[in-house]
């Protein structure tokens, strides 16, 4: 392994010393140091950590600023041992990024899209019943698609009915109680894998057709080809299926239908909110009130709401 590869390794080790988590930006750090090497290059510029940051091509701005931003921090990390080390500039790259507005979708768009993955062809037929319960279950949760492919078996209890959802954003672990038809769909799917693939290489609940955990990168890229089988990406003949609904917008549809069904039944939603923001894993409880902003039909509820001078109501 080269010395930079080491160096690699020693940064990670630190930062994860320091309680970050650092799954995105290992990957994205161990790509750049081989860019670094095939550059034939011994030491980081800022010249080189430019032409790989705007790599990708068909992104947002913000992209190419972020993937700089972890370039940034390692260079800074690897310049005080070695001053050869360019540290890029901060700004160097724009990352004006307006948050983008959720999709919400209906809950016939989700079955439509669950019926969809039951579709997906594979060797041991996995491949459907994990999508089609990837995404249930994210519909019936509202969970962050990376806690529910972070799940390990042992974070699912089918008796009880109880999630785990350990080291999440910011490093939060909360337990999120479920339905029994969300139980009972969890349960199907855990027998069917476990005789599909009594022995695994991984302890995630949801796997791939190897038996392997399921990955952000394949969830994200098999979820596009399905808004596109149902009508909810247009085809634009590139690898990312047109622009359209994300993976995160099930979660955002699920915060979305709580908040329409509580402003509808005339209940307290400043009473409510904290609850809310505490099962879905916010760190402030302004977080969750952003839903109310990005959605159209919530600002509208909200807005009759203060006009007609609610003061409260009942659970």
């Amino acid at each position: 392994m080269s010395a930079l590869h080491d160096a690699l390794t020693d940064y990670l080790a630190t930062r994860r010393a320091l309680g970050t988590a650092l799954r995105w930006p290992e990957t994205s750090l161990r790509r750049f140091v081989d860019f670094v090497e095939s550059e034939g290059a011994a030491f980081v510029t800022t010249d080189i950590a430019l032409r790989w940051a705007l790599k990708p091509v068909g992104v947002e701005a913000a992209t190419h600023a972020r993937r700089l931003g972890i370039v940034r921090g390692f260079a800074m990390w690897l310049h005080a041992a070695d001053p050869r080390t360019e540290v890029p500039k901060q700004r160097l790259l724009p990352a004006g990024r307006r948050r983008p507005v959720p999709y919400i979708f209906s809950d016939q768009e989700i079955s439509a899209l669950m019926s969809a993955a039951y579709g997906l062809r594979s060797v041991t037929r996995l491949r459907c019943w994990t999508y089609a319960t990837l995404v249930g279950l994210l519909a019936a949760t509202g969970l962050r698609p990376g806690e529910v492919l972070s799940l390990d078996v042992t974070d699912v209890n089918l008796l009880t009915g109880i999630l785990a959802v350990r080291e999440s954003k910011f490093g939060k672990s909360r337990f999120v109680p479920l339905e029994m038809s969300t139980t009972a769909a969890l349960t199907a799917y855990a027998q069917r894998r476990d005789e599909t693939l009594p022995c695994r290489k991984t302890a995630a609940f949801l796997v791939s057709d190897r038996g392997n955990r399921l990955g952000p990168c394949a969830a994200r890229s098999t979820f596009a080809k399905l808004c596109h089988a149902t009508g909810l990406r247009a085809q634009t003949g590139s690898r990312r299926h047109g622009r359209g609904p994300r993976l995160q917008d099930v979660r955002h549809s699920f915060a979305t239908q709580r908040l329409v069904e509580w402003y509808r039944s005339g209940y307290d939603i400043e009473r409510l909110m904290p609850t809310l923001s505490t099962y879905l894993g916010h760190v402030r409880v302004e977080d969750t009130y952003w839903y109310i902003q990005a959605v159209p039909e919530l600002l509208q509820l909200a807005t009759q709401r203060l006009e007609s001078g609610f003061t409260g109501g009942e659970q």
